[in-house]
């Protein structure tokens, strides 16, 4: 007899159905960021990534070639194409088939629509309101305002897509490959990536300048930034820690008003060794205000420390409240308190 598969829950269906959304999403805002702010020949920027190889490629044809400026319009999009193959492939191979889900979207999508701005782009050209320009981040008439939004948007695609742990492939791939063969960082072998491909535009010297490499290292930082900043969004919590003579009060406090789970520890203050416990509970932002309220009317003399945590996992947490039930009869005193002082030492000569 074969294995049943377990039917996904409608719960997993809605959040597959929504990672999917991202991802698309995400692929797009980053395209849109390098297809009308980064890439057009008007603008004259370089950056890392596939992207950046694919401009490489297009300067040093127009610079040796001669190549018409009909066909260089298109020389980026065939070389993301080619070069997001390749480096699927290769981390297929390396990084095995789990790898290859999770990245097979961003490898098809990014290029797409990329292929779809670039006509965006053509279409804006022959429109009246393009006034002479040739792109539509050519229109905007100031180089850093185009790096600054380019590299903003760009930022903003790949977090998106990253927040949702999904890769957009292309130059993603070889630092995730240092990182798991020679256990490089990946944030640094990204790094080194893009950093080496901005300076490879100087091989397309006099077509690329070096006021246009500085634009690439801006672009680049900014998108790190952005990238930085979007991806936990939605993920960081506030974690407190309370220390209090009434904390059983202010524990049930914790599950009836504000939902939210709660860990009792025990240990010694500094000074006096006295036995103390502590409560620590992760909440939202927006309930901290509700619990320094509330906690301020069980105890005013309790000590609280607030903290914020970049993300938090666990059952219960991030539902929109967890059902807890206080029971009239429990006992609090079923709490196991912390062994004395003295009884610690004992055992400690024992």
């Amino acid at each position: 007899m074969g294995v049943a598969i377990k039917k996904p829950t409608k719960r997993q269906m809605q959040k597959f159905m929504l990672n999917s959304l991202i991802i698309v999403l995400g692929n797009a805002i980053a395209a849109m960021g390098a297809g009308f702010f980064i890439v057009p020949k008007d603008i004259g920027f370089v950056m890392g990534g596939t992207t950046g190889i694919g401009i490489l490629v297009r300067n040093l044809l127009g610079l040796y070639a001669n190549v018409s400026p009909a066909v260089t319009n298109w020389i980026v999009e065939a070389i993301v194409w080619a070069g997001n193959i390749i480096l699927f492939v290769i981390g297929t191979i390396f990084l095995g088939k789990k790898f290859a889900m999770g990245t097979l979207a961003g490898t098809v999508l990014y290029p797409a629509f990329m292929m779809l701005f670039n006509l965006c782009n053509t279409a804006f050209v022959n429109s009246p309101i393009a006034n002479g320009a040739q792109s539509i981040g050519g229109s905007l008439g100031d180089p850093l305002l185009s790096a600054i939004l380019g590299g903003a948007l760009f930022g903003l695609g790949i977090g998106l897509v990253v927040r949702v742990g999904a890769s957009t492939g292309g130059t993603d791939i070889p630092p995730m490959i240092f990182n798991k063969y020679f256990n490089l960082p990946v944030s640094t072998g990204l790094w080194i990536c893009d950093g080496s491909i901005i300076l490879l535009q100087f091989a397309a010297w006099p077509a690329v300048s070096f006021r246009e490499v500085c634009y690439g290292v801006v672009i680049t930082v900014v998108t790190s930034l952005v990238i930085a900043k979007v991806s936990p969004i939605g993920m960081r919590r506030t974690q407190v820690k309370i220390i209090s003579n009434k904390y059983l009060e202010i524990r049930d406090m914790i599950l009836t008003k504000i939902s939210r789970g709660v860990t009792l520890l025990y240990g010694q203050t500094g000074y006096l060794k006295e036995d103390c416990h502590m409560l620590l509970t992760i909440i939202s932002h927006r309930q901290l205000v509700q619990l320094k309220s509330e906690v301020q009317k069980i105890d005013p003399q309790a000590f609280m420390t607030v903290s914020i945590v970049s993300e938090v996992r666990g059952r219960g947490f991030h539902s929109d409240g967890v059902d807890f039930l206080m029971k009239e009869d429990r006992e609090d005193d079923a709490f196991i308190s912390p062994p004395k002082a003295e009884e610690r030492k004992k055992d400690g000569e024992d």
